[in-house]
């Protein structure tokens, strides 16, 4: 129990200590004019309180990532809670913090006009292409995880509603409705409470886990576990036969770090009545996704009296989505069912329409297309049918581009955002250390992943080691020869 306990603090004291510090290196002033008073359409710049904007933000970044995620890599063992903590606080919050600043610095825009600045036009190209990728995954695959699990349902059965097909249509016209219209007709509205469910859902499961759960890890057996005799552990497979390195971090991307969640950020900048409200808004709603990745990773390692075999077995037999209402269902009974439908149904349906408003939005911006009515169709249209086509294809295929476009992009934005404090002479090793890490990652999962070289996982542990030495070294000689060129800009 201590050891929950233990991860929550860090994340809290995290906020509290650490991005303070991670906020002083921005340069936010809270006196200038926010892009929402610049540029106020009644569309996508629209003013929304801060309190509000905190609950879209954090329902726009969390849907079902931060559940079935540590679901996932709770077959890991403990390392999973160590990763999400130590992912969240140094990686994931301060990725989501400078997404949020640099679009708000840059008038709301999407991530490839922000690359096209602080880099140039190829290194634009190139989010653009990885960033509608991204957004285009993102949305098609909740799609289809919501639309399987409510065909399933048994109380549907002999109905229309039994149909995936049917789901699938009725979910992308309600993405085209959010989609195309204004940010306050519907985002706005329900968003805050959905993203006030996801909480206190996760406080109920928290509190039943610590009163209920079996398998609790206490503080010795989480210490045993990297301890000297088990230091090996952390390179050996999981149960699955699957290697904690590179595979744990793509597992677990929401909760620690995602660069889904940079996709977000121009909606929320498009939004802000002033800058002060950034570190909160973006900073904030990472941290407590940070928190929900905590509860379910453990509810993962504690909930099944069969240890570690039970959650396989449930896995094998229903995926993370069958555990979700099996816990819920066990730890909250009739309220729980209720709760694991809204959690796996409900939630990346909130999170699919705001990728495909966000593919709108990076669209629109990379071609500056004026927004009417009728541009605003013209783009989403071919977007959504094309998305329709895509629902056709294996989900798993799908999925496996998804968690490599999704790590990509944050290894991307991490880099951009040391580009922006190395421009402002500000402490960049809070973006650039974590840049590097993740660049590690990200190659040695593209060298040993079969959408990738393929490679023996053998051949991918070093090439991550080499590309991080690499890095740390060439950072510091470019630190060094940048040092006392740059004067902070305030």
């Amino acid at each position: 129990m201590i050891i929950f306990f233990i991860c929550i603090t860090i994340l809290i004291l995290g906020y509290k200590f650490y991005s303070p510090f991670v906020e002083k290196q921005a340069g936010l002033d809270s006196t200038i004019e926010t892009p929402q008073k610049r540029f106020s359409e009644g569309v996508d710049y629209v003013a929304i309180h801060p309190v509000r904007a905190f609950l879209i933000q954090f329902l726009n970044i969390a849907g079902v990532g931060p559940i079935f995620g540590p679901i996932l890599g709770a077959l890991y063992g403990p390392v999973a809670l160590v990763w999400i903590v130590l992912g969240n606080v140094l990686g994931g919050a301060v990725h989501d913090f400078f997404s949020g600043v640099m679009s708000i610095k840059e008038d709301g825009k999407s991530l490839p006009e922000i690359a096209g600045h602080y880099y140039n036009i190829v290194f634009k190209g190139f989010m653009l292409i990885f960033t509608a990728m991204l957004l285009f995954f993102v949305g098609v695959v909740f799609i289809m995880s919501p639309a399987g699990l409510l065909s399933n349902l048994d109380f549907f059965e002999g109905t229309i509603l039994a149909s995936n097909t049917f789901w699938v249509l009725a979910i992308l016209a309600y993405y085209f409705l959010a989609t195309l219209l204004p940010i306050d007709k519907i985002i706005t509205k329900f968003y805050p409470v959905f993203g006030a469910l996801m909480i206190v859902m996760t406080v109920a499961i928290a509190v039943s886990l610590l009163i209920n759960a079996p398998h609790l890890p206490v503080a010795g057996d989480f210490l045993a576990y990297f301890s000297a005799d088990h230091a090996h552990d952390f390179l050996e497979p999981n149960p699955d036969g699957l290697p904690t390195w590179p595979l744990l971090f793509i597992t677990i991307t929401c909760g620690a770090i995602s660069g889904f969640h940079s996709t977000q950020a121009p909606i929320i900048a498009r939004c802000l009545t002033n800058e002060k409200y950034v570190r909160p808004v973006y900073y904030g709603a990472m941290m407590c996704e940070g928190i929900v990745g905590c509860v379910w990773a453990l509810a993962g390692i504690a909930a099944f009296p069969e240890g570690y075999a039970g959650l396989k077995a449930l896995l094998d037999q229903g995926g993370p989505g069958l555990v979700v209402n099996h816990i819920a269902n066990s730890y909250l009974g009739v309220f729980g069912g209720v709760m694991a439908i809204i959690a796996v149904a409900v939630f990346p349906i909130t999170s699919g329409d705001t990728a495909f408003r966000s593919l709108r939005l990076t669209v629109v911006d990379a071609f500056n297309i004026p927004q009417s009515l009728r541009n605003r169709l013209l783009v989403a249209i071919p977007i959504l049918a094309i998305a329709y086509f895509m629902t056709k294809l294996d989900f798993s295929v799908i999925w496996r581009y998804f968690a490599f476009s999704n790590m990509l992009l944050s290894t991307s934005v991490l880099w951009l955002a040391t580009k922006y404090l190395f421009d402002r002479g500000a402490f960049h090793w809070i973006a650039s250390i974590p840049a590097v890490i993740a660049t590690a990652v990200t190659l040695s999962y593209i060298m040993t992943a079969a959408i990738g070289l393929n490679l023996s996982s053998d051949m991918g542990k070093p090439i991550g080691a080499v590309v991080a030495v690499i890095g740390f070294i060439t950072l510091a000689i470019v630190h060094s020869k940048h040092k006392g060129r740059v004067k902070v800009i305030n």
